[in-house]
């Protein structure tokens, strides 16, 4: 296993620059496949490179609910990292409309508002838990899908 420093920089604008760090990456097999959806660009691509580096393979992206329920249909993601905030639902409609329509697909929602703003609807929801998109980074997915938020 290869071991070599990552630096990991901010992937909102609302976190302080000063918050960059260096983190130890190994490298290992792929983690197993990831739809994202959000509806910005360039977030999406940040996050699909940040994830890549870390091991995941990002077979899609989406910009709108709609899309994001034809997509893990179409592609059966492992994980679908999934903003709360889209232009014609929410995270948690799409949440509930995945279930609903049987995948088997591991949905972690993700948001620039701090959890607590969601905390009770996050709860509830159909998903494996919530990560902030400042903190979005293989190990912080990796320690949402083990059951912990980070």
């Amino acid at each position: 296993m290869a071991v070599r420093l990552v630096r990991v920089f901010p992937l909102c604008r609302s976190v302080a620059a000063e918050q960059t760090g260096t983190v130890i990456s190994t490298s290992q097999a792929p983690r197993g496949t990831l739809v994202v959806v959000d509806d910005h660009a360039r977030f999406r691509a940040a996050v699909g490179e940040r994830l890549a580096a870390a091991g995941w393979r990002v077979v899609g992206e989406a910009a709108t609910g709609a899309a994001a329920i034809d997509l893990v249909a179409r592609l059966a993601p492992d994980v679908v990292l999934l903003d709360v905030m889209l232009p014609d639902m929410d995270g948690f409609a799409v949440a509930d409309r995945l279930a609903a329509a049987g995948s088997a697909s591991v949905v972690v929602l993700t948001s620039g508002h701090e959890r607590g703003d969601f905390a009770g609807r996050v709860r509830a929801a159909r998903v494996r838990g919530f990560l902030p998109k400042e903190m979005i980074s293989g190990p912080a997915l990796a320690t949402v899908l083990a059951g912990d938020q980070p």
